[in-house]
């Protein structure tokens, strides 16, 4: 086991997305989990149907007493839903994790399209955590959010990841899976202005909960185990291929995925 990875981010009773799919993800790709939990929320693969908030005090409290024991290799946060909590996370990590990489993924609807951040939170987390991250992991809708940007191509994605850059973020990966198409790409940028794009033939599947989840702690794995950006961006994406390739098929909705099928290259 190499790696600890203190993951910041909302429950999923139905195991298929958030702390349950980060847990799984970090497990298998051979790191140490530890959580700090925002929010307990009631779904499954056809919806979220209640959230209940966890007191911002008692995140940061959850997150301090792991990492003053524990200890961590890599943050990666998710669903932080309020102002507060945004803020309070992010306090946390100036204060105790400024010397760490720190993945975000600005978790903004669930794949059910339910709402997963406060309207009024989204200046929120530009301000508080985009300027923190290592690497921002967008999906096609929320970059139009944080850029601003109609994202209709590649180029699109490219000039929204710029943009997001501007904002603070060290590196962007825009994922590509919203897009039509039978080829995903992903643009990853970087704020060298290195740019590297990672394409592979789109797997017909409803079995898409939790993929982004997946990806961003995949990813913050293989940081925290020393890994280089492209590398670890590599290994997660294709962890996450196999784990949609080889899905259960469980639930009326977008069904979980198989995270037990490790991989370790295209």
């Amino acid at each position: 086991m190499k790696g600890r990875v203190l993951i910041i981010a909302g429950s999923d009773c139905s195991g298929g997305a958030g702390i349950q799919a980060d847990i799984k993800s970090v497990t298998v790709l051979g790191g140490y989990a530890a959580t700090a939990i925002t929010a307990l929320t009631v779904q499954n693969t056809t919806g979220v149907f209640d959230v209940l908030g966890i007191d911002p005090k008692l995140i940061v409290h959850q997150a301090e007493v792991t990492i003053d024991d524990i200890g961590a290799d890599a943050i990666k946060t998710g669903m932080l839903h309020s102002v507060p909590v945004i803020e309070a996370v992010a306090s946390f990590i100036r204060a105790k994790a400024s010397d760490i990489p720190i993945v975000v993924d600005p978790v903004m609807v669930s794949q059910s399209g339910s709402r997963l951040l406060n309207e009024d939170a989204v200046d929120a987390l530009i301000k508080n955590m985009v300027p923190l991250a290592t690497v921002l992991t967008p999906n096609i809708p929320e970059a139009e959010v944080l850029s601003g940007i109609k994202i209709l191509t590649e180029g699109d994605m490219i000039e929204a990841a710029r943009k997001i850059g501007e904002l603070g973020a060290k590196a962007v990966l825009v994922k590509g899976g919203h897009a039509d198409g039978d080829r995903i790409v992903d643009i990853l940028w970087r704020h060298d202005g290195d740019i590297e794009g990672f394409e592979a033939d789109r797997i017909p599947s409803e079995n898409n909960h939790g993929t982004g989840c997946s990806l961003a702690s995949a990813i913050a794995t293989g940081l925290s185990q020393g890994m280089g950006l492209s590398d670890s961006v590599a290994r997660a994406r294709a962890f996450v291929r196999e784990a949609i390739r080889t899905a259960p098929d469980f639930g009326k909705g977008n069904g979980p995925l198989n995270h037990a099928h490790p991989v370790t290259g295209e």
